[in-house]
């Protein structure tokens, strides 16, 4: 049988994840891994998520292993709505939300709701792989607008907008992880979200924020959310995730945007999976109504705090003269920039011979021109494998100068 006769034309533009392709061959246990984007698994609250599973299955059997709205659980979704409000000053309805299994399905969601192929949306350059993977799906044109230390370039956006404009073209929406973005670690300003959603506002272009780590924050203070900042005018499409706060075996997330934009979801949704699991939706709603996910996320903020410190200060002083990095202020990243004669991508082959591994950064631009950078992670190693992976990354970029 010849299938490339039979594969649809999503298939054939679809490609596989760089970075789960590279976790496959992760499995020396000699080698120090920075490449994937896991939370520690030895800050999973383990014992209260088998206690509550357990109440789930007592009090709740019927609901917890029978098929459930679309929607989403409603005790769920009032205690979210409870959330919002006390932790983003968000004033929100159950109406406004729709669970979703994790924030990747609704990025896939956002895609075949608004893209048709050859529709044109704005991403920063780089930004978050799985993005580009659900976009690219869509047939989207994916127009990178550049970055600095402080994420997005509003005037970029801007002059992109203005540039299809002229052509009569139209820009569908603007994507963005406005807080320490997957890959860089970096976190838009107050004054410039401001400002971004201004220019969105002028062109009639939606803003898509994913928030997948916003509450996982070690220093200074939040700016407020987009969708905080659009005050209910519905030009905001924000995407939460429960994997990097909770557990991400759970696989559950949740949309927050206008109800004309979640009924439409809704339907896409019926066809996808019907609805995201009941029984850990009822657990995740008994993990909020318990006050428990607040306190589990001052651990894990203490916990990424430490490791990201001595990340940073082994960089310091190990890395050689021209290799820079970022400083994030919180989530799970920062990125690494080589001298523009190094391609991170070439160098990876030899990483593994140290026995470390990273993700090129190549892979996060939306036109994969961009080659001397690489993304770290340090949520996930011991601090005893964050020192001797540094290490070995300095000795091997040394090496390659």
């Amino acid at each position: 049988m010849d299938y490339n006769k039979l594969f649809s034309a999503v298939v054939t533009r679809s490609k596989a994840s760089a970075i789960r392709e590279l976790l496959k061959l992760l499995c020396k246990p000699e080698i120090i891994s920075f490449a994937g984007g896991l939370p520690d698994p030895d800050m999973f609250p383990t014992k209260d998520v088998s206690s509550i599973m357990q109440d789930v299955l007592t009090h709740s059997p019927k609901e917890a292993l029978q098929y459930g709205t679309t929607e989403g659980q409603e005790s769920l979704k009032q205690e979210l709505v409870a959330m919002l409000q006390k932790t983003e000053g968000i004033t929100c309805e159950s109406g406004n939300l729709l669970i979703v299994s994790a924030a990747q399905q609704a990025l896939d969601m956002v895609a075949r709701l608004f893209l048709n192929p050859g529709d044109h949306i704005i991403t920063a350059a780089p930004t978050y792989l799985g993005a580009l993977q659900a976009f690219h799906v869509a047939g989207a044109d994916i127009i990178g607008a550049k970055s600095d230390n402080y994420g997005v370039l509003a005037e970029d956006i801007e002059a992109i907008l203005a540039s299809l404009q002229k052509k009569g073209e139209v820009c569908k929406f603007i994507y963005l992880v406005p807080d320490f973005q997957n890959p860089t670690g970096t976190t838009i300003p107050q004054e410039r979200r401001l400002k971004i959603l201004e220019i969105a506002k002028k062109y009639g272009t939606l803003i898509v924020e994913d928030s997948p780590y916003r509450q996982v924050r070690f220093e200074g203070t939040a700016p407020d959310t987009f969708y905080k900042l659009d005050n209910g005018e519905g030009n905001v499409i924000t995407l939460f995730t429960f994997s990097k706060v909770f557990v991400p075996g759970f696989r559950l997330g949740y949309i927050l945007g206008p109800q004309e934009v979640i009924k439409k979801l809704v339907i896409l949704k019926q066809a996808m999976d019907l609805c995201t699991s009941p029984i850990l939706q009822l657990a995740a709603k008994e993990y909020l109504k318990r006050g428990l996910l607040l306190e589990h996320i001052k651990h894990i903020v203490a916990a990424y705090k430490e490791k990201r410190d001595l990340m940073l200060q082994m960089l310091k002083e190990h890395m050689p003269e021209g290799v820079s990095w970022t400083h994030p202020e919180g989530g799970l990243f920062l990125w690494l920039t080589m001298p523009k004669q190094l391609d991170a991508a070439k160098l990876l082959p030899r990483a593994l011979e140290n026995n470390v591994a990273y993700v090129s950064g190549v892979d996060f631009y939306p036109q994969a021109d961009v080659h001397n950078d690489m993304r770290l992670n340090f949520s996930y190693s011991s601090r005893e494998q964050i020192i001797q992976g540094v290490k070995r990354l300095a000795q091997t970029i040394k090496e390659n100068l």
